[in-house]
Formats: structure tokens, sequence, C-alpha cells
């Protein structure tokens, strides 16, 4: 089965992070590190967020 991104049920505000640390099999803290990370340094990462809070389709229920 082909995995599909989406956003987690185990979330800490939209599910974007859990959901990409799913995708690649990764921790989500680490995730979460590269959004912060990506906002402090470079600005993009509450822009980059919002986004895919936006465009991603919530999980499906199990």
């Amino acid at each position: 089965m082909q995995k599909k991104l989406s956003k987690s049920n185990d979330k800490k505000l939209f599910g974007v992070c859990g959901g990409i640390a799913e995708f690649f099999d990764l921790d989500p803290t680490l995730i979460r590190i590269a959004f912060l990370l990506a906002f402090f340094c470079f600005g993009s990462g509450l822009l980059l967020y919002l986004i895919c809070a936006i465009v991603m389709p919530s999980a499906p229920a199990n």
C-alpha cells in the first residue's frame, strides 16, 4: 500500500509535523525543530507550516 501524506491524529497544533514525520518515518520532534529553525533563520517556517495546515488532508479515521 502506498503511503499518503496527511495530518496526524497525534498532534500538537494541526498535526502537520506529526503527519510529515509519519510519512518519512522520523521523530516528530525533529520536524518541529526544522520548522522552528526555518522560522527563526529564514522567516519562512510559519508560512510554510500554515500552508501545509491548509493544504494537507486530515488523517483517515481508523
